[in-house]
């Protein structure tokens, strides 16, 4: 459960330096930040169904 909510924190981080660099003018830096974040929730997502997957539940 733990790397969860480590993966969760890690994707709040690259969402909000998105919208730093999106602000600050710079677009394929924010693009990238973008799909980071995106990646890490995913992670999170898939992690998320397996453990509900195995205690059972539907």
């Amino acid at each position: 459960m733990r790397h969860m909510y480590i993966r969760g924190i890690l994707a709040l981080v690259w969402i909000a330096a998105a919208i730093v660099c999106g602000l600050s003018g710079s677009m394929e830096t924010s693009m990238i930040y973008v799909i980071m974040g995106g990646v890490f929730l995913y992670s999170v997502y898939v992690a998320w169904k397996k453990e509900k997957n195995e205690k059972g539940e539907k």
